[in-house]
């Protein structure tokens, strides 16, 4: 049997749709990944990422409850964590700063989530 892809990676989830917060989480602990924990709004996701000391990944949702979760990317590039923008907007709703950043469209194929955490 083959290793799962995440295994023992620890990810953040930082979505503000409770549901789809809990498929991701489901599906990355399902892929091997330590989930760190969940943030549904900005400063949720702030805190959770200087909390934790290592982070080898994040989803990140842009609109978190109209708030732009565009502070936590920077503190997460800051920080050296990979992270995936999962979002309903297209690509020209983000600043060119964040051109090299996977994103991945609502409603999210979970494969190609795992594999771009994995990646």
């Amino acid at each position: 049997m083959t290793e799962p892809l995440l295994k023992a990676r620890r990810i953040l989830v930082v979505e503000d749709e409770f549901l789809l917060a809990a498929e991701l989480r489901g599906e990355l602990e399902r892929a091997g990944a330590i989930v760190v924990g969940w943030a549904g709004t900005l400063q949720d996701a702030m805190a959770l990422i200087r909390a934790e000391k290592r982070l080898d990944g994040a989803l990140l949702d842009v609109n978190l409850h109209g708030e732009a979760a565009f502070p936590a990317a920077d503190l997460l590039i800051e920080r050296g964590v990979r992270f995936v923008f999962v979002t309903g907007y297209d690509q020209s709703a983000l600043p060119d700063r964040f051109a090299d950043i996977l994103r991945l469209d609502k409603p999210v194929d979970m494969e190609k989530l795992v594999q771009a955490m994995g990646g």
